[in-house]
């Protein structure tokens, strides 16, 4: 126990998620029965009419795509960043049932903040020895209010810190990736649920490349959409992207 890095798997997703949106599409404008168009798909390349159906902006036939994470090694900090995400489904370790108490003298698992590592050992041993303040904190609280389990554990959490780590499974549909990914892969976005967005990407572009083709920030797309806000590196951010596209999506 103690410090904890990003581990993100796709646990599961609909099955041939790109013949299902093509489908899905497809029968918005043909009288076509369901095997007809099946049949149909499945002996077609579907890649040029999903390109199509996504720069037209039809996209409620890839909600019919859903795609299920598994999150560990992240704080709760992140957590109440991605749970802003409501076209969602979320389920959360908890810390009322999940006690944080020390185990053979060991902290309960945390994540360090990029900005405390840069500062070096000194500031990265000093932030590990308030975590393990906050830990004896913590178990204090759990005696005093008589170790009982989830009564204890419900209020002892108030002292832990926005560092613990938490896990959870996620689950969304392709329209609301995309729509995570333009706003978490952006680099204004705070930099822990950037790196979980950009390590999400890698894992759909994989099994659906066509529907996550030009996913990520605004500026892969276009001009940067956030105005004067800018982080002013667009063309550093589209070969970023064109790298992973080409590397995890197989894309030229």
């Amino acid at each position: 126990m103690g410090e904890v890095s990003l581990h993100v798997e796709l646990l599961s997703h609909t099955p041939d998620p790109e013949e299902t949106v093509a489908m899905a599409a497809k029968l918005c404008y043909s009288s076509a029965d369901m095997n007809s168009l099946k049949e149909g798909i499945e002996r077609t390349d579907q890649s040029r009419f999903i390109e199509r159906l996504i720069k037209m902006g039809h996209l409620s036939p890839i909600e019919h795509a859903s795609f299920t994470f598994g999150v560990e090694g992240v704080s709760r900090s992140l957590l109440a960043q991605i749970t802003r995400h409501r076209i969602a489904s979320f389920s959360v370790k908890s810390q009322r049932y999940v006690t944080e108490r020390s185990k053979d003298g060991k902290t309960f698992n945390y994540i360090i903040p990029r900005g405390i590592k840069a500062l070096g050992q000194q500031s990265i041993e000093r932030f590990e020895q308030q975590m393990s303040q906050i830990q004896k904190w913590y178990d204090e609280w759990l005696e005093l209010l008589g170790d009982k389990g989830e009564s204890s554990n419900e209020d002892a959490r108030f002292v832990l810190p926005n560092a613990a780590e938490t896990k959870f499974i996620v689950t969304m549909n392709a329209r609301e990736l995309l729509h995570f990914f333009s706003l978490r892969c952006c680099n204004r976005a705070q930099w822990e649920i950037r790196a979980l967005a950009k390590e999400m990407l890698k894992l759909v572009l994989q099994v659906a490349p066509n529907i996550f083709m030009n996913a990520g920030p605004g500026c892969v797309r276009g001009t940067c959409p956030e105005g004067s806000m800018t982080c002013g590196k667009a063309a550093e951010v589209r070969k970023e992207y064109e790298d992973i596209y080409r590397h995890f999506g197989g894309l030229k």
